[in-house]
């Protein structure tokens, strides 16, 4: 079985933060799931993550999910993948591959071609590399006849060395067992006394056995994030790789300003994305919908013909032909079907809002069940919360709910009911009625006058008359 090793111990000391530096995101995710998926894709599933600093995040982060190793010292790559010598051991049959965890850009196809090459030449270690325009920085790639000869640090390279532009993306297929050898024998008899991955490639020639280089057409598995800055780099460069993808296959962009998408979302050809746009969370949108500008969508699904304008949607359903917004919030398990609209200044909670029903502002609904064609006046609220449970409300097909109408849950209103504005409903009311509560009206003749006299003086009042 093939194997994958990804180191994921950096502190990242340059980024200022209190977490693993694999942890930092990249649209949404952490450069370790970047690099996770990329595994998977390539149908790589065995795999163990090494650890370091605040390894518990990593723990907690994987949630089970993968083997950990724990580097308790910072002493080199070499030694990072000698921690995963027990995972290793478990079957040493097949390749390992070694990732590096804040490269988040490797790619499925980059790691299958390189292990077919691998195979096919049958390498003990084959280094995965990409061509640079500008390689100052990396470690070159040395290549003879039958494969590479090493790799050559950039302050160990001579002038002619430094010219090639081949370079090192820190990605590597071992044999598995030709690596556990490996591990064994390398030293950390060096300046920086570490014991580096690289120096088994000059182990692995001296031996006799073969040691080759895969160039990746994909020149991106280089980048990675030492600081803030290239950590915004890495976030830019996929965010507009991302919108390219969209824009293939038929999404408009009229201008990108402050639209975020992440990788795993779904848009149909001709939807249009405005300004200020961010979806998250494998959102999927239907076709020719209109979405933003400021507008959140994390975890939804759209149908087509949506329209979503500065709307905060959570976890919600809506169906096709819904226009939403403007200042609207969707919290999670709200469902919208087909026709509905929704307009400004309302909050929908754990409901769900039946066909062509509309809600025009100011209002409120939670935990509740709203039939079709119903119209819900401003003000309206459903009181689905007594300070110890929540309860439910229904609302019937073609109701009328008058403004500042209370619906005390759990409370039932049936088929075509009318609540008169001001209304607080506390018990169920039958189909076809109208429910008024409106009490008596009291008026207190000057009760202004004495009130404010306390606070002003009467002869004030007087004096304004």
């Amino acid at each position: 079985m093939n194997k994958a090793v990804i180191l994921a111990g950096g502190q990242g000391k340059r980024m200022k933060a209190d977490m693993p530096k694999p942890l930092f995101k990249v649209l949404g995710e952490p450069m370790l799931e970047w690099v996770i998926s990329a595994c998977e894709n390539a149908e790589i599933s065995d795999i163990c993550v090494i650890k370091g600093f605040m390894g518990e995040m990593i723990d907690e982060y994987l949630g089970g999910r993968y083997t950990t190793a724990l580097q308790a010292e910072r002493l080199g790559t070499g030694h990072a993948v000698m921690q995963a010598i027990p995972f290793l051991k478990n079957d040493e049959s097949g390749n390992t591959l070694i990732l590096c965890g804040d490269a988040p850009f490797i790619d499925a196809e980059t790691i299958k071609n390189a292990l077919e090459m691998h195979i096919k030449d049958n390498n003990a270690v084959t280094v995965i590399t990409a061509e640079l325009d500008a390689p100052k920085g990396y470690g070159r790639i040395i290549r003879t006849e039958n494969g590479i000869s090493g790799i050559v640090e950039e302050k160990d390279a001579d002038e002619e060395q430094k010219k090639i532009t081949e370079v090192n993306s820190g990605a590597y297929w071992f044999r598995t067992a030709d690596l556990i050898k490996l591990l064994g024998r390398i030293t950390n008899n060096n300046a920086q006394n570490e014991y580096y991955l690289t120096d088994t490639i000059a182990l692995a020639i001296a031996d006799g056995s073969n040691a080759g280089a895969f160039k990746s057409e994909n020149a991106e598995i280089i980048r990675g994030a030492n600081d803030r800055k290239d950590l915004l780099e890495l976030n830019t460069y996929a965010r507009l790789e991302v919108i390219g993808k969209h824009l293939v296959n038929g999404v408009e962009f009229i201008c990108t300003d402050g639209v975020v998408i992440e990788r795993d979302v779904e848009i149909g050809a001709g939807t249009q994305i405005l300004p200020g746009t961010i979806i998250r969370s494998k959102s999927v949108i239907g076709k020719n919908c209109k979405i933003g500008p400021n507008t959140v969508v994390e975890n939804c699904i759209l149908g087509d013909n949506v329209n979503l304008h500065a709307v905060q949607a959570f976890s919600s359903t809506i169906e096709e032909g819904v226009a939403i917004g403007p200042y609207v919030h969707l919290r999670p398990d709200t469902v919208i079907k087909k026709g509905a609209k929704i307009g400004d200044f309302v909050e929908l909670k754990n409901s769900t809002i039946g066909e062509k029903t509309a809600i025009a502002h100011l209002a409120y609904i939670g935990d509740s069940d709203v039939g079709k064609r119903a119209n819900i006046g401003c003000g309206t609220v459903t009181v689905n919360y007594d300070g110890i449970e929540k309860s439910r409300c229904v609302i019937g097909d073609n109701s009328f709910i008058g403004c500042n109408t209370n619906l005390i849950a759990p409370v039932t209103l049936g088929k075509a009911v009318y609540t008169a504005a001001g209304t607080t409903v506390t018990r169920d009311v039958p189909d076809y009625a109208l429910a008024i509560d409106r009490g008596v009206l009291n008026i207190k003749e000057g009760y202004t006058l004495r009130k404010l006299d306390k606070k002003i003086g009467q002869s004030h009042i007087a004096k304004k008359k």
